[in-house]
């Protein structure tokens, strides 16, 4: 939002970790500052991809496009 001075951003991306699980990991912050991260740990592929679904519904619903 460029009139608030709000340069932000929200990455969401499915990965396969050393062990087999698969991981929802979570990226946000403003454009040109360090960033934070969360893991979610998942058992199957599918849950993670339901997980990554219901968090971009969310953050739509806030306002991210």
């Amino acid at each position: 939002n460029p009139a608030c001075n709000m340069a932000r951003y929200y990455r969401l991306t499915v990965e396969r970790n050393l062990f087999g699980e698969f991981s929802l990991v979570r990226t946000w912050g403003r454009i040109g500052m360090p960033s934070q991260s969360k893991i979610e740990l998942h058992a199957t592929e599918q849950d993670a991809q339901a997980a990554m679904i219901r968090r971009v519904q969310q953050k739509q619903r806030k306002g991210y496009a």
